[in-house]
């Protein structure tokens, strides 16, 4: 079995997007494919879990209000930058 690698980001960490996040379907009240976090918006990591087959972290972002934002989406660590 492999160990989990280390997260890059820490609870409570801010972050920006890197790139535009879009809709993967686990937004319903967003249209699928639809733009939900515009790249460069700021967020804060809230929770840091771990995808058990690829063995990666996965950080719950709540990105903050306007240019896209106001959503708490799910993301892997290149989606993410450091501010």
């Amino acid at each position: 079995m492999l160990e989990a690698r280390e997260p890059r980001y820490q609870w409570g960490q801010p972050v920006t997007a890197a790139v535009d996040l879009f809709n993967d379907g686990s937004h319903p009240e967003v249209p699928q494919d639809a733009l939900i976090v515009a790249a460069g918006c700021r967020g804060e990591i809230v929770q840091v879990g771990h995808h058990e087959e690829a063995n990666i972290p996965v950080y719950i972002v709540e990105f903050a209000a306007g240019s896209g934002g106001g959503r708490i989406v799910g993301c892997l660590e290149e989606e993410l930058a450091a501010p």
